[in-house]
């Protein structure tokens, strides 16, 4: 015989109307509608962060030294395989600083686009059991990827500052502008391939190849400069330049590269690369929203596809 009250939870429930969640109608309302569940649940968000940043140092005794390792590693192997056996260290000046500045935007970058890629499978076990904005999970990766990008930040701040060449001009608003328009681009792309990712398993190692091919096409372990000699005035550069990575290094060196400054460097810089930063930007804005709204409309049958 059947549960009274059951029975009557069961009618209370039937008779309540149905309300669509995690996909929201409409490009500007659908936008705002998906913004406001991400802030309310900010909180969240937070210890997301939190979490992915004890995740990834668990059982660990150095802890956050090893988010330098890497970074420091490579700029190990860059200046004594590029620098000083291929000679560029004589060719650019302050090399170590130049590959270390090109290096920290880079890493800011990769970091945000390889972990948000994985983000949604890495949490299928939240995302089959409760409801919540699941751009939470690709900007929490964002959240984890800050954070060790401040560290790796403080140290070039510290090295700089030991070498006598610490940016105290107005040429480090480049920096700050490459630092806002990187960190959009890599959300926009973060967003966009977490949600593809789920359906297209491939992509997250197809993502690896393609930074492996952007880390070469971006003046990280050499200049912009040698760009500018061999192809220079010619449709390659343009295509070069058109790489929103690339513009983002050179706004990182620009800024924080004092000595590709000074005059008699040698080094020479796109002549609007102001422009293309600020086009870049809003670009970015534009991939994101997109991308967003993407991710949004597929966010639907996430718990079905893990």
């Amino acid at each position: 015989m059947a549960d009274p009250e059951a029975t009557r939870r069961a009618e209370r429930i039937a008779a309540l109307p149905l309300a669509e969640i995690g996909r929201h109608k409409g490009l500007l309302e659908g936008t705002v509608d998906s913004v406001r569940d991400v802030w309310s649940r900010r909180e969240l968000l937070g210890l997301l962060v939190r979490r992915e940043l004890k995740a990834r140092y668990k059982n660990s005794s150095l802890g956050l030294v090893w988010s330098l390792m890497r970074p420091l590693s490579q700029l190990l192997i860059y200046y004594f395989a590029v620098g000083e056996i291929i000679g560029l260290a004589r060719a650019i000046p302050d090399f170590a600083i130049f590959v270390f500045v090109g290096l920290t935007a880079w890493t800011l970058f990769s970091e945000i686009v390889s972990n948000a890629t994985t983000s949604i499978i890495s949490n299928q076990g939240l995302v089959k059991k409760v409801y919540l904005p699941r751009e939470i999970f690709p900007l929490a990766s964002v959240g984890s990827s800050l954070f060790n990008f401040a560290v790796q930040f403080l140290i070039l701040l510290v090295a700089v500052t030991a070498l006598g060449r610490f940016p105290l001009t107005v040429d480090v608003l480049y920096a700050a502008a490459a630092f806002i328009m990187l960190v959009t681009f890599a959300t926009a792309l973060g967003v966009l391939l977490a949600g593809l990712t789920v359906y297209f398993r491939d992509l997250e190692h197809l993502v690896e190849v393609v930074l492996a091919v952007l880390f070469w096409a971006s003046p990280i372990v050499y200049s912009y400069t040698f760009v500018r000699e061999v192809i220079g005035g010619t449709l390659l550069e343009q295509i070069y330049l058109a790489n929103p990575v690339t513009v983002a290094v050179l706004g990182f060196q620009r800024g924080l590269w004092i000595a590709g400054s000074e005059p008699g460097s040698g080094v020479t810089w796109p002549p609007d690369l102001a422009l293309r930063m600020g086009v870049m930007f809003v670009a970015s804005v534009a991939v994101l929203w997109i991308g967003q709204r993407i991710f949004s409309r597929l966010q639907g049958n996430f718990a079905q596809e893990l």
